[in-house]
């Protein structure tokens, strides 16, 4: 009889754990701000229908890097976390700590005791009435939790991206502000990004219940062409 073939577990750990780093690596980073206005988030994303920033509630927004297939699964089922909370209880009681505890507890178990962790890293954004009632965390692929304070940066060149939006960053930093050092940030010293391959959304601090609003590339574009942003589509 032959014997099983033997992993220590913290090579295994580690085996998963740089799986899941070089899949997030390959993809294409994004950066959330807190500014005046709300919560701005920002990805490099040239496509038009696949999503990487999207709603959950009211005041919760979403966003992802690495595999889409895995995020939009988190971003579905935090959906229905969200709707099935509110409807039970009451639209106030959806938080986003509460989303993000329990996205941490899926992503830990997957990390675990399944073979392949998910290539993921994600972001749960909660506007709040002031920006000190701001909620920004950043969910690993092995289901860690950080808490952050004025800004995030995901994806597999994160470390950048933040020291780049370290060196602007403003405690008064409007939206239009924040747009134009997040897209900086994101094009780095050797490359120019127009709205064409950026994904954009603001969770507006005085808006109705729905807070979420993607802004069109021409809004984007005049905004990093220091022109006055068009008004916006209301059609939702």
């Amino acid at each position: 009889m032959s014997m099983p073939f033997y992993v220590a577990p913290e090579q295994l750990m580690k085996d998963k754990a740089d799986y899941a780093r070089k899949g997030i690596a390959r993809g294409r980073s994004l950066a959330a701000l807190v500014c005046e206005e709300g919560i701005l988030i920002c990805a490099e994303n040239p496509s038009n229908t696949l999503h990487k920033v999207a709603e959950i509630y009211d005041r919760i927004g979403f966003a992802g890097v690495g595999r889409f297939n895995e995020f939009d699964q988190l971003r579905i089922a935090g959906i229905r976390h969200a709707d099935l909370k509110g409807f039970s209880y009451s639209r106030e009681d959806v938080e986003a700590r509460s989303l993000a505890n329990a996205y941490a507890q899926m992503l830990g178990q997957i990390f675990t005791h399944e073979m392949k962790p998910l290539e993921v890293e994600i972001l749960v954004a909660e506007v709040g009435e002031s920006r000190h009632d701001d909620q920004l965390y950043h969910l690993l692929y092995d289901g860690t939790v950080v808490d952050e304070k004025r800004y995030v940066a995901l994806g597999g060149d994160a470390d950048s991206l933040a020291e780049r939006i370290e060196a602007g960053w403003s405690d008064e930093l409007t939206v239009v502000a924040a747009l134009q050092l997040a897209v900086g940030a994101l094009a780095g010293p050797d490359r120019t990004l127009t709205g064409d391959d950026l994904e954009v959304a603001v969770l507006e601090r005085n808006g109705a219940r729905r807070c979420f609003r993607r802004l069109t590339d021409p809004e984007v574009d005049a905004i990093l062409a220091g022109a006055p942003a068009p008004a916006p589509d209301n059609e939702d």
